[in-house]
């Protein structure tokens, strides 16, 4: 068996600055630390910090006034502020910089009366926090028929945003869809795709030609590792997306594989070589080459509460 290895793969700069928040929070606070939803859409991840003392939750109203809240780094919704405020709750926004730069752009279209479209998944986190910044009125699009049966009041004085965890691919249809009806719309976007979303997106492209089966390391809750599965799937390669070396099947795979490997951005490196030292064990799998794209090189800076 042959692995090729994606790079980049795994961990983004907004994952890693939001899991460092919470590992600060931890140092500084002591636990219980609370978090508003889980911290990155990884179970390895998540069952880790609750075993260290962080409680996960979506209902403010459980947590204990006067205690530490993190938000998590989907970003969340003014209510959500607002209530927390009430509750006297010391918070720490691990909210990824390329959702906040959403917010801004929303916030900023709402207070001047303009509609707003979002284009992303009804009930994901992100989607529920960029559209609770804003107060006037504003549709979620997810798919083609949505943007057929939209209703803008002032075609002249629209705005699009979209969901960071999506890709050029996912969104070139219904953008231009939504631009061939509302052609003003033009003035008013900005490309809100996240570029590791892209980039890891970009390198599992090219490996397809190359590989036999894919792997993606990723929970089944995050959005841009269900995207990379289906970039395996929609070429023709069987594609398995696992959070771990002991959820893969190996009945599936066979010596004579070439087996193409990635990870979600807020899949953990090691679980990535759970898997390679599984397949190495029973089918002597070798790493022929490691398919290389963009280097990243991004860092964002930490909230100055949890900086030592």
């Amino acid at each position: 068996m042959k692995i090729i290895l994606a790079s980049p793969r795994g961990f983004c700069a907004g994952v890693r600055r939001a899991i460092e928040i919470v590992e600060r929070a931890i140092q500084k606070f002591g636990t219980p630390l609370y978090v508003k939803h889980e911290i990155v859409h990884n179970k390895y991840v998540v069952e880790d910090f609750k075993q260290r003392g962080v409680i996960f939750t979506d209902d403010i109203s459980v947590i204990p006034d006067g205690a530490t809240i993190v938000f998590s780094a989907h970003g969340v919704s003014d209510s959500i502020i607002e209530q927390s405020k009430n509750k006297n709750l010391q918070i720490i926004d691990a909210t990824c910089p390329l959702v906040t730069k959403v917010h801004r752009e929303v916030k900023e279209y709402d207070e001047k009366g303009i509609e707003i479209i979002l284009i992303g998944h009804k009930g994901h986190p992100e989607m529920d926090g960029t559209s609770g910044k804003i107060k006037g009125k504003y549709t979620i699009v997810e798919t083609l028929d949505d943007v057929e049966n939209l209703n803008i009041q002032n075609p002249a004085n629209v705005a699009l945003a979209t969901q960071t965890t999506l890709s050029i691919d996912d969104t070139k249809a219904i953008v231009d869809a939504l631009l061939l009806r509302f052609p003003d719309i033009v003035k008013h976007y900005k490309s809100d795709i996240c570029y590791a979303t892209q980039n890891r997106q970009n390198i599992v492209k090219d490996m397809v030609h190359e590989i036999t089966k894919l792997i993606v390391v990723g929970s089944k809750e995050s959005s841009n590792s269900n995207r990379l599965r289906d970039i395996g799937t929609e070429n023709n390669i069987p594609s398995f997306l696992v959070d771990r070396a002991s959820n893969l099947d190996l009945s599936f795979f066979n010596k004579d594989d070439t087996v193409g490997i990635t990870a979600g951005a807020s899949a953990p490196e090691n679980l990535v070589w759970e898997i390679i030292d599984l397949l190495r064990e029973h089918f002597n799998a070798i790493i022929e080459n490691a398919k290389t794209g963009f280097e990243e090189d991004v860092v964002f800076h930490l909230p100055k509460i949890v900086r030592m």
